[in-house]
């Protein structure tokens, strides 16, 4: 009769016993089912867009192409000036009456600026006019006597033949005659001295007035009604040698300083790209007008004159500081060339001996294929195939293929 103790041992199991064959391969067949469908689910899984991959990215910079015609060989500062500018005075001294002009007041050739007191002017045209008059009186009054004397002189000479009259006083009609006759070129003469007078008293009264020598705009109004004005210093504070300054915007180029290491390559009618200090982001187009032939010993440069496209725009104004770029002609070869883009090298792989780099489109990464042009220190110059402002996988890894689910990693 069996025991308890005997019942509870058989219970145990011994695990040191070696399994029967069949439960051994029953066994690794389960466990390779359950592998497999573990394999198939995680394809399902990737298939079904599941998988996503952390990657970093940068951004294509848009770079122009080299050799282009907008490469700059030198760049020189220098300012602005104008051809035009006159500081506008009166031809007579005098007090100045009236002011017609402000700062910043466009004005036409021949245009009243101001006006000085003519007091002096009209009495001295008042004066020329009469003395005009006088000698056309003496003159008219001349001719008259002349036209008695020749009448008499006719008379005279046919009663001399007739013996009605002594010859002696045939010829003292005669002499009278002639005697009136030079009176009268004489006041004629002096009728025209008069006249040319007044011509000179009508002129010093129009210097009264100061007009504009050319069409521009006014920077600078240099006096006032009450003012003494003279053409010529009087050596005093109180008397002003000019109206107002008047500059013709139309003249305005830059003229800048460049070093003669470097006046080489500098060459007339050379295409320039001007940028005021005020306005940064305004290039204006240009070209040398001419090279100053002499040299600035102190300085060791050369005056270079360049000539600006925007003609009369407001924002550009005299002794405004500028900075000029000289640029080469374009070379036929490469003057169609489009612009490239700059992105790291480590952008760019190998994938079936092409060079490629994966473009961010919406979730997922795109595989470009690149032609490539210069290395730019860390960058390449990729001349096809990206374009500027694409966001480019950063280092891709060697699992990341084209239409792979990205997610942009947060540095």
């Amino acid at each position: 009769m069996t025991s308890h103790a005997d019942l509870l041992n058989s219970l145990k199991i011994d695990r040191n016993a070696v399994p029967p064959a069949s439960s051994r391969k029953g066994l690794w067949i389960g466990v390779a089912v359950a592998a497999a469908v573990a394999v198939i689910a995680g394809g399902a899984f990737v298939l079904r867009g599941g998988k996503v991959m952390d990657v970093q990215v940068t951004e294509a910079t848009a770079i122009g192409a080299g050799g282009s015609a907008n490469a700059s060989v030198l760049d020189a500062t220098g300012y602005v000036v104008a051809r035009r500018m006159a500081t506008v005075s009166a031809k007579v001294t005098g007090k100045v009456r009236e002011i017609l002009i402000e700062e910043g007041q466009h004005v036409e050739a021949g245009q009243v600026l101001a006006r000085l007191d003519p007091v002096d002017a009209n009495a001295q045209r008042t004066l020329s006019a009469a003395q005009l008059s006088a000698a056309q009186s003496q003159s008219a009054s001349v001719q008259a006597q002349l036209k008695q004397a020749e009448a008499d002189a006719v008379r005279l000479s046919s009663l001399v033949k007739q013996q009605l009259v002594s010859r002696a006083q045939f010829d003292q009609a005669i002499a009278a005659r002639d005697a009136l006759r030079a009176q009268l070129v004489t006041s004629q003469r002096n009728a025209q001295v008069a006249r040319d007078g007044l011509q000179i008293a009508d002129n010093g009264v129009d210097n009264t007035i100061v007009r504009a020598p050319f069409a521009g705009v006014v920077i600078a109004k240099a006096a006032q009604p009450g003012e003494i004005v003279s053409p010529l210093s009087a050596g005093g504070g109180f008397t002003r040698t000019g109206i107002g300054t008047i500059v013709d915007m139309a003249s305005l180029e830059v003229e800048v300083e460049v070093g003669e290491s470097y006046i080489g390559r500098v060459q007339p009618g050379m295409a320039t790209e001007t940028v005021l200090n005020a306005y940064q982001d305004w290039k204006i187009p240009g070209k040398v007008i001419a090279i100053i032939p002499a040299a600035d010993r102190g300085k060791a440069t050369v005056k270079v004159r360049v000539a600006l496209d925007a003609k009369n725009d407001p924002r550009i104004v005299p002794d405004m500081g500028a900075r000029v770029s000289f640029l080469e002609a374009a070379k036929p070869a490469q003057a169609q060339a489009k612009p490239g883009v700059l992105v790291p090298a480590s952008a760019i792989v190998q994938r079936d001996n092409q060079d490629v780099a994966f473009v961010i489109r919406g979730e997922k990464a795109e595989r470009h294929t690149l032609k490539l042009g210069r290395t730019l220190g860390d960058d390449r110059e990729v001349l096809s195939g990206i374009a500027g402002g694409e966001q480019v996988v950063q280092s891709p890894p060697d699992n990341l293929s084209d239409g792979t689910k990205v997610r942009i990693a947060q540095e």
